[in-house]
């Protein structure tokens, strides 16, 4: 009885989100959501969880959040997964999170998971060559495994920072320059060698937690992105953050597209 109640409780949350998302889609839906996912280590302390419980419940969000960029028809999702500065951290908790992180990733290789259900292509973004042997393998094969999935793009943003993308581009331009003018680079030279140069710019960038800092994040990217700072830690993000988010950019969209233009 208990389970036949819980499957139409589970079919009326369908079938509401899918009238919601309908009604959303009357007005201009975003191309491309990007997210900062703090708030992670506060969620299992407020708990008072294990160490990793934060961040796997983190990752429970994260899949919800694909769900419903999938239903909703947007594209590209980026995600700042681990920056380069988390490698300041203890070497323990840098272990810990390396190996949930390779756990996390070779589940996206399962046959049941999101990623084959909706079609998801995978990009690491980041200098991999930081990461473990282990982790930047099962990266690579998660690239490889949906190089030819299209409906929906997952970059994840791992050992990056805007800082060092910007100099890598630029480092990778002067080579393609280097048998003629070096001096005669163009802003498109850089903006072809960014890493991100796979998506459009975020429409959305959304910070969980309460913080206003980009923490050297997109910072090439988001210079006409809409910005939201939600006061809700990363796990405890839900539905109704999102569509929060998406109406917010539908009321300023005309603004932001004028402004777009005129640059």
């Amino acid at each position: 009885m208990g389970g036949e109640v819980r499957q139409l409780l589970e079919q009326i949350h369908r079938f509401s989100r899918r009238c919601l998302f309908r009604v959303l889609s009357m007005g201009p839906l975003p191309t491309h959501l990007a997210f900062i996912m703090d708030g992670n280590r506060r969620y299992a302390k407020k708990r008072g969880l294990e160490d990793g419980s934060g961040h796997k419940a983190g990752f429970s969000t994260l899949m919800s959040m694909l769900q419903y960029c999938y239903e909703l028809g947007i594209k590209y999702v980026t995600i700042y997964a681990f920056s380069i500065d988390n490698f300041r951290r203890k070497p323990e908790e840098v272990q810990s999170l390396m190996d949930l992180m390779l756990e996390k990733i070779k589940s996206l290789l399962d046959e049941e998971s999101i990623v084959h259900e909706y079609g998801i292509r995978v990009y690491f973004i980041g200098n991999l060559g930081l990461l473990n042997d282990q982790v930047r393998a099962a990266a690579e094969e998660v690239m490889k495994a949906t190089a030819k999935n299209s409906r929906v793009v997952l970059l994840v943003c791992v050992a990056y920072n805007s800082t060092d993308e910007i100099v890598q581009a630029v480092k990778r331009s002067c080579v393609d320059k280097a048998d003629r003018d070096v001096e005669r680079i163009q802003l498109v030279d850089i903006e072809e060698n960014m890493q991100m140069s796979v998506a459009p710019e975020p429409d959305i960038l959304i910070r969980s937690s309460g913080e206003t800092r980009l923490s050297n994040f997109l910072l090439w990217q988001t210079g006409n992105s809409q910005l939201f700072s939600l006061d809700a830690l990363w796990p405890e993000i839900g539905l109704r953050h999102l569509v929060w988010a998406i109406l917010n950019f539908q009321r300023s969209h005309s603004y932001l597209e004028k402004r777009k233009k005129q640059l």
